[in-house]
């Protein structure tokens, strides 16, 4: 089973940047997808980017766009999410996930689904006040 824990949330200003991490252990897989998802009470949880290993593929949330950015580093076993220009619609609660997968062929429909993936962390909280 994966084991994925998230770190870096905290409280920052509107236009502020911030960088959360993703450090997976226990994988048996080279060929996967680690998605960043956030929530909100009262909302569905909502993806915002994903990276492929081996080969970086990236995909990105419209909302996003621009603002954030994925990275992974191979040797930490770790996944970046870096949020600039935050703002406090970005508030919410930040997931990571993985799947296995054996082709990135549609990918860039699948990517957003959280029903996709198999392996969660337990989420840490980003908030932008208003």
């Amino acid at each position: 089973q994966v084991l994925l824990v998230e770190s870096g949330g905290d409280s920052v200003q509107p236009g502020g940047s911030l960088r959360v991490s993703c450090t997976i252990s226990r994988l048996t897989l080279n060929d996967y997808v680690i998605g960043w998802f956030r929530q909100v009470p009262g909302k569905e949880r909502e993806g915002v980017a994903c990276i492929t290993s081996p080969d970086d593929i990236t995909y990105y949330a419209e909302s996003v766009k621009g603002r954030f950015a994925i990275s992974r580093d191979n040797d930490k076993k770790t996944v970046y999410l870096q949020m600039n220009n935050l703002k406090p619609e970005d508030t919410a609660v930040y997931y990571c996930a993985h799947t296995g997968i054996t082709s990135t062929e549609g990918l860039d429909e699948f990517w957003a689904h959280d029903y996709e993936y198999d392996f969660w962390g337990q989420g840490t909280q980003v908030t932008v006040p208003s």
